[in-house]
This record gives structure tokens, C-alpha cells and sequence, in this order.
């Protein structure tokens, strides 16, 4: 062994790993490949060919950098072992070696004859024969290239039956929406209160733009304490607000059943299209018949749970669960109270239901039709499987886990938008003495304890406040360009967006809304879209018929005729959560998303 291979084995530092000599294979392939092409470009030019590489350097172009451009040495460096930065040098000598050959070959005028280097080809994975010859699974389980949707378009502005908290407005002229006349504020307002519509009206008022906007940024509302936020009713400006005295709480549970009673028989009457009852834990939209294609007095409760929901059922309280999933409900599409027990009583189902645990819901359902049409006097769950020799302990077993399962089913979609719950006809009535009773209606705990809860309706009822919303208008700046900007904030309710859209048509060329929605009644706006498209009413030919009866109805109810007709549409399109409209004359309409 020489004395240089001793020296390596004795500095490890000195040691090249395999990656070190991977680089140095590939810059001296690509070092030869120079040499080659300038080899061939001299012998094509008749000159003589270039000779690069270290080897037939006798001077080391490092070296010579370095000597003529000496450095002093900097007296603060650490002091480092040096053969990281020898081994780095070595590996940018043979970079650097090749320079001379690379400024010669740019500093040639003639063109360069280039090899055709092409990349290695991958063998396809699928023969593309094979593909056209038979059915490949691969290619049919490939999913369809998704498609843009065009934007929605309708004349008509959509309905929506959520609450809104701000709509602001954009366009590129001015909206007379503040600093009104006296005569444009008083005309408003008289027009809204007594359900005029300044348009068709031959009366005396103002039917200038200015008036008419005001009247749409009209409503009404019961109970009204300015020192409290009602609505949202998680308002934070409530955190510093004192209790109520116990007098000052009865006299408000006293004059809140006055205000709903008097606002129920208003809708009932189709003299009111709909109002909003919004307590601390649930909101409740009330609809009269016609409105949204259904032909009866209506209700939405949203969100519940499975306690609001045996209440219900103990009052005996028909409803139905249009947001619930189909495999939640297990075939019960009418959802008349499925959350029972065994050994409940007219909300239970029959007794070899409740049984066959481990069986599938949907066939348990087609026999229990089957049996109860056979045997109205069947036996309950724990008397069937004692006539079969059951334990006791082993029915209890099977009961405790059965009652289980079935509860965690039930609460499973608690406080969501799928326990939203609808009620229709006379069972409206029934839900109305209920909320009137309820212990739950009135909160007795809470930043709002023992206020009622809030009354939100379109036209004037007992004890109602009149209320305005919030207008501000600016100016804004968008790419480059100078847009009006009105911004509308409070208690936007589904008449006004239509009745805002109706005025800006009239007078503008393009604009655009944009909403923020109030997320406690987003499903309601969701469970109209459902009712809509599970009745198909767009292939019933009687479909027609219906928003006119509707509208005719609806002729007192204090809307005008043309946000009357639109909410009686029972079109894919007439209802829908927007957040943002837009408005084109020349596109023919609204689009939105």
C-alpha cells in the first residue's frame, strides 16, 4: 500500500460518497460530448479542432484565476477543516473546464450543427388498440370531463326565503337612496304603511325614485327595546344589558301573544304572505297558502331536536323532515314522528319493527304495513319475543340497545339544517297553540331571559314597531374606474330584495347585489328549493293554474302584485340562496350564484 492510498484511508474527509462520483460522471459525459460537437463543427470549417479537458491543460485555470487577482486572507474566519472546500474546488475545476470551449463556440458566427437528442419514450400503459378493439374497464371508470354550467338567467329576481343582515347595491350612477326630501320621506312612508303601490296608484304622493326606495326599506317589528339587539339574538351588544323584573317580563309575554295571535290570523287570512318568528334557539317561518305552490297555511321550524321533536309528537303534532336524508329516514318520506321507542303509543311503530333490530329498516317497514293491515291487536316488542322463550335479561339487552342506536340516529342531525321541520294545514294551528304554551319559547336564561321572541312581518300587525334599515352610500374605486356604492344593513327581509330590483330596472343598465345571509335560517331558504323540486310541479300541467289562484288570493295581502306573483312560483328558479346578483339589460335579465 503507497503512502497516497494510506493518507486517504487515514482522512476520512478525503472519502467520495456515491454521489459525489455520479456528478462527476455526468460532467464528464457532458465534457466529451463538447469535445465531440467542436471536433466535428472544426473538421466541417476546415480548422483545427479544439482540445479541452484537464488533461491537456498544463496550467490549472483555477490556479491562475486566483494568482492574478490575489486575496488577503481574512484574519476573523473560524479556522475549518478546508477539505469541504478543497473537494468543492475540485468538483468546479472540471465545470470550469469546458468555459473556454463554450465562449468559443457563441463567439462563432456560423451555425452551430446540433444532434437530434430525443427523450427516451415511455411505453404507454394501455395499447390504444386494445382500447378500440374491446370495452376497458379503465376507461369506462375514467369520470366524463366536468362542464362549465352556464350562469342562471331569468327576468325575475329569485325569491329568498333566508333573513339577510346587509345587501349592498353597485353600480355606475348614483342611488337615491339618503339625503330624501321631506315630501319623498312622507310619501314613503305612507305608501308602505298603507300598502300602496305608488306605481299604479292614482293618489297624490310621490312616486319619485327616492320615495319608492324608502318604502322599500320598510318593516316591521314586535317586540322593540332599543336597548337590546332582537335580532340576531346573539347579538354581543346584549353582554352588559341588566336582567328584567319579573313584572316587567310578564307584561311582555302579555303583549307578544296579542302581536303573534293578531300576525297568526293575518296569514291565515292571506292577508299577510308570511312573517318570522325568531326566538333564541330556533326560527320559525310562517307562510300563507299559495306562497311557494303550496296550497295550504304552512310552517318551517328550523333547526331542532330530538327533544323539540318529542314534544311535538306528544302533542301530536303531524310533520314531515324534508332536508333529512333519504337513509336517515329509512324509507319514512312523511316522517310522522319514526323517533319512538318500544312501548311508546300513537307515535310508535308496531311491535316486530322494533324487534328486528339487525334487519334492514326498509323491509321491516313494508312488513310492518303488511301485519298491521292483518292484526290491528298485535302484541308489543317485549310480549313477541317472551312468546318466542327470550330471556328477561336478554330482552332488556336487546331493548337498551335497540333504544340506543335509535337515539343516536335521531340526534344525529340536531341543530343541523337536516332537522328542519315542516307543517302544514291544520296542524299549523296545532303548532301555533304550542309555541304559545311552550316553556321553551321564552328563554329564562340567558343575555336575553324573559324577552319574547322576535315578530318579523311585512305589513303592520298588533303592538308592531315600525322599523328602517341602515343606508349608506359611498363612493369606490374599481379597476380604474368610479362605481356608486349604497349599502342596506339590518333586518332584510325576502320582499325587499325584489322590490329594490324592480325600482333599479327601471332606471339602470347593469348592476350588481351582493348579500350576506344570516346563518340560523339558511335552510329555509333550502327547504323551499326541495319542496320545489320533489313536487315536479313544472310537468303538471295544473302548475299553471296554481300561481294564479295564488296571486289572486294573495291580491290584499299588502305586496304589491309583482313580488305577490313571484312568490307564488313554484319555477327551479323562482327560489334561491344568492349571494351575489347581477343584473344586465343586454344578457335579458339576472344571473347569479
Amino acid at each position: 500500500m503507497n503512502s497516497n492510498t494510506e493518507g486517504i484511508l487515514s482522512n476520512p474527509s478525503q472519502w467520495k460518497r456515491p454521489e459525489d462520483i455520479l456528478k462527476m460522471q455526468r460532467l464528464k459525459r457532458k465534457q466529451r460530448a463538447l469535445q465531440d460537437r467542436m471536433n466535428n463543427h472544426s473538421k466541417a470549417s476546415g480548422t483545427q479542432s479544439i482540445q479541452t479537458g484537464s488533461s491537456g491543460n498544463s496550467e490549472d485555470p483555477i490556479v491562475n484565476r486566483f494568482e492574478a487577482n490575489t486575496k488577503r486572507k481574512n484574519p476573523f474566519s473560524r479556522n475549518v477543516d478546508p477539505a469541504p472546500k478543497r473537494q468543492k474546488e475540485a468538483h468546479s475545476s472540471e465545470l470550469d473546464a469546458g468555459e473556454d470551449t463554450v465562449f468559443s463556440l457563441l463567439s462563432k458566427p456560423q451555425t452551430v450543427v446540433v444532434p437530434n437528442l430525443e427523450a427516451p419514450q415511455t411505453k404507454a400503459a394501455i395499447d390504444p388498440r386494445f382500447l378500440q378493439d374491446q370495452h376497458c374497464p379503465v376507461a369506462q371508470s375514467l369520470p366524463p370531463e366536468l362542464e362549465e354550467e352556464p350562469p342562471k338567467m331569468s327576468k325575475l329576481a329569485p325569491i329568498h326565503w333566508s333573513i339577510k343582515s346587509k345587501l349592498r347595491i353597485i353600480c355606475r350612477t348614483p342611488i337615491p337612496g339618503t339625503n330624501l326630501k321631506t315630501n319623498q320621506e312622507a310619501s314613503g312612508l305612507t305608501s308602505f304603511v298603507r300598502c300602496i303601490d305608488s306605481k299604479e296608484s292614482s293618489t297624490g304622493l310621490d312616486i319619485s325614485p327616492g320615495a319608492r326606495f324608502y318604502q322599500a326599506t320598510l318593516y316591521w317589528q314586535h317586540p322593540y327595546l332599543p336597548w337590546f339587539t332582537l335580532f340576531p339574538r346573539n347579538s354581543r351588544n346584549n353582554h352588559t344589558q341588566t336582567p328584567l323584573d319579573e313584572s316587567v317580563r310578564a307584561v311582555l309575554a302579555k303583549e307578544w301573544i296579542i302581536s303573534f295571535r293578531n300576525l297568526f290570523q293575518l296569514v291565515r287570512a292571506r292577508h299577510c304572505p308570511y312573517f318570522y318568528l325568531c326566538a333564541n334557539s330556533f326560527t320559525v317561518l310562517f307562510r300563507a297558502a299559495g306562497i311557494g305552490g303550496r296550497v295550504e297555511t304552512h310552517a318551517l321550524l328550523t333547526p331542532t331536536t330530538r327533544g323539540m321533536r318529542a314534544a311535538l309528537k306528544q302533542e301530536e303534532i303531524e310533520f314531515t323532515m324534508p332536508m333529512k336524508k333519504a337513509a336517515q329516514t329509512a324509507g319514512d318520506n312523511l316522517n310522522r314522528s319514526s323517533e319512538s321507542g318500544i312501548g311508546n303509543s300513537s307515535f310508535s311503530n308496531s311491535s316486530e319493527e322494533q324487534s328486528q333490530t339487525t334487519t334492514n329498516e326498509e323491509t321491516a317497514d313494508r312488513s310492518l304495513e303488511a301485519d298491521a293491515d292483518e292484526d290491528d291487536d298485535d302484541m308489543d316488542g317485549e310480549q313477541w319475543l317472551e312468546s318466542l322463550g327470550v330471556d328477561a335479561a336478554e330482552i332488556r339487552k336487546i331493548s337498551d340497545n335497540h333504544s340506543k342506536k335509535q337515539q343516536q340516529r335521531e340526534c344525529g342531525a340536531d341543530y343541523s339544517d337536516q332537522s328542519l321541520v315542516l307543517i302544514e294545514g291544520p296542524e299549523c294551528q296545532a303548532f301555533f297553540n304550542f309555541l304559545l304554551n311552550a316553556k321553551s319559547t321564552i328563554a329564562k336564561v340567558g343575555r336575553l331571559a324573559g324577552i319574547p321572541p322576535t315578530l318579523l312581518a311585512p305589513v303592520s300587525f298588533a303592538g308592531a314597531t315600525l322599523r328602517t334599515l341602515q343606508t349608506r352610500s359611498t363612493k369606490i374605486q374599481m379597476d380604474g374606474e368610479e362605481y356608486h356604492s349604497t349599502e342596506l344593513q339590518g333586518v332584510i327581509l325576502p320582499h325587499i330584495l325584489p322590490y329594490v330590483t324592480d325600482l333599479l330596472c327601471e332606471s339602470k343598465d347593469k348592476f350588481s347585489v351582493t348579500l350576506a345571509t344570516v346563518p340560523s335560517t339558511t335552510a329555509l331558504c333550502d327547504a323551499s328549493q326541495r319542496l320545489i323540486s320533489d313536487s315536479d310541479k313544472e310537468n303538471d300541467a295544473s302548475a299553471l293554474a296554481g300561481p294564479v289562484f295564488g296571486k289572486e288570493n294573495l291580491s290584499d295581502c299588502g305586496l304589491n302584485k309583482r313580488i305577490v306573483e313571484n312568490m307564488c312560483r313554484a319555477t327551479k328558479d323562482s327560489v334561491f340562496d344568492t349571494e351575489r346578483l347581477l343584473y344586465s339589460q343586454e344578457a335579458g335579465g339576472f344571473s347569479w350564484s
